[in-house]
């Protein structure tokens, strides 16, 4: 028999991560922790939990393990079959939501969307968007679409499952569009290590040097953003002059760079001034 305190002294995993463990476990608040915590576990509580923590051991990421990762205030269902949300990507939310500040009733383009944690939660904060969220993945789809139907008041997010902008109506006219696509280059060793191990891998990486989805999205967005409108991209720690460089090439103006929180050059974007034709 154990108690919750006990329990905890005994566990191998940093305290915080064996505490996110347990009141998953046990539904419990942080408070209960300390004042529960010389309560006596349930056997079936105990093993579930040490079960779980075995498996951190083994390299599992916490968010896998409890089925939840919270991203700009939201708890967003999390499966092995999508990218877990990083905090840091909250950042291209923000600039997101900034291009649409003075823009009534925009639309909005998320491109790999994911757990749907960018497209809902530029809906979230803004009731009026029209976010259109899209991803090549079907289960990544469905989990993105159960994230919505629970976390949006109005569910205004239309999802298309597609190849980038490959099904995407062209008539469509966005005022900004959002991707945090796979950006890992293929032979970076963090693909064997920590969390990223149990991730989608195409969600990581696009097999090659890390640039071709940004390249085919930075192509294909002119075509598809309203005139004077702008294109925002996470990319890597190291990415972001390449990615600079390939806006201007395409035609973008005001090309930026934004740090987060860590200092690193995080997000890169530019404004399209006229919409681009499209030749078929």
């Amino acid at each position: 028999m154990s108690d919750a305190a006990a329990l905890l002294r005994s566990c191998a995993l940093p305290q915080l991560e064996a505490r996110i463990l347990l009141m998953h476990v046990l539904g419990w608040r942080r408070t209960e922790l300390i004042t529960r915590d010389r309560e006596i576990l349930p056997q079936e509580a105990v093993a579930r939990f040490e079960a779980l923590a075995a498996r951190r051991l083994n390299g599992e990421p916490i968010a896998q393990l409890t089925a939840k990762r919270e991203f700009f205030g939201l708890d967003f269902d999390v499966t092995p079959d999508v990218l877990i949300p990083r905090p840091e990507t909250e950042l291209l939310v923000e600039l997101a939501l900034e291009a649409i500040a003075d823009t009534p009733n925009p639309r909005v383009l998320d491109l790999g969307t994911g757990t749907g944690a960018i497209a809902i939660s530029i809906a979230h904060a803004r009731a009026d968007a029209r976010m259109w969220a899209v991803d090549r993945s079907g289960a990544a789809l469905q989990v993105a679409r159960a994230n919505a139907a629970r976390l949006l008041d109005k569910n205004t997010v239309t999802f298309i499952e597609s190849d980038w902008t490959a099904n995407i109506d062209p008539s469509l006219a966005f005022d900004t569009i959002v991707s945090n696509p796979p950006y890992i280059a293929s032979d970076d060793p963090h693909l064997q290590q920590g969390d990223l191990r149990f991730e989608p891998r195409g969600a990581l990486t696009d097999d090659a040097d890390g640039l071709s989805a940004i390249r085919a999205i930075i192509e294909t967005a002119p075509f598809l953003l309203a005139g004077n409108r702008t294109l925002w991209l996470e990319h890597g720690y190291d990415q972001a002059a390449f990615v600079r460089a390939l806006l201007t090439a395409r035609g973008f103006t005001d090309v930026r760079s934004v740090r987060d929180l860590a200092g690193i050059e995080r997000c890169s974007g530019g404004r399209f001034i006229a919409r681009a034709a499209r030749l078929e």
